[in-house]
């Protein structure tokens, strides 16, 4: 990546992601986060400029600075992405940290946190503005839909299918072939061995739903 990067969100996630960056050579041009008393602050000898709204330094993304959604919560990381589409014109980027491991066999798309140690293998199909934690390992041709999040730890076997907005625990281990519905949620440690309808809440080994 030519260009330095403008990270949205100074908290935890925004702290990995300036790591990355600078493991990777990029140079991270600040933060922008909207809790005004990290405002002047700064990370390292990266500054918190400002609110993520903030129209003077939303307006040098594009051609000459990149932007990264650097937040956890998954209806705020989606807002911020549609302003940037919508008024900025732009992608965020993807950060991949220098020991991850992908394979030239798969497929990853834009605005993607990949951790340290995570293994991608042959085949497999990562959407967009996921978050994959540390130490993950997503085998061959499993596919990971839009806004997912995945702990640190988690294992999914050949063949499982997240979709869009799910969440998976840390340590949670999917075993070959099942499927996580839309926006289900499996919590940390679970061992889930059947498909797990949308919008549903497992936990446990082997998982079960929770109501």
């Amino acid at each position: 990546m030519e260009n330095p990067v403008l990270i949205f969100g100074a908290g935890v996630l925004g702290r990995q992601a300036l790591d990355i960056f600078q493991r990777n050579g990029v140079v991270v041009y600040g933060f922008l986060d909207d809790k005004k008393d990290l405002h002047g602050t700064e990370i390292g000898t990266v500054s918190v400029l400002g609110d993520t709204d903030d129209g003077g330094f939303l307006k040098i993304i594009g051609a000459k600075c990149e932007a990264f959604v650097a937040i956890g919560e998954r209806p705020v990381r989606e807002q911020l992405v549609e302003m940037l589409n919508e008024r900025r014109k732009t992608m965020p980027v993807n950060a991949i940290h220098d020991t991850a491991v992908v394979s030239e066999m798969a497929t990853i798309g834009h605005g993607n946190f990949i951790g340290a140690r995570v293994v991608i293998g042959p085949q497999a199909a990562v959407g967009q503005h996921v978050q994959i934690q540390a130490g993950a390992l997503i085998e061959s041709r499993v596919i990971i839909g839009d806004f997912v999040n995945i702990g640190t730890g988690v294992i999914l076997n050949d063949n499982v299918e997240v979709e869009s907005g799910a969440y998976i625990g840390t340590g949670a281990v999917v075993v070959a072939g099942v499927k996580i519905g839309k926006n289900a949620r499996v919590g940390a440690g679970s061992v889930v061995i059947a498909d797990v309808p949308a919008k549903s809440t497992v936990f446990g080994n082997p998982a079960q739903a929770i109501k």
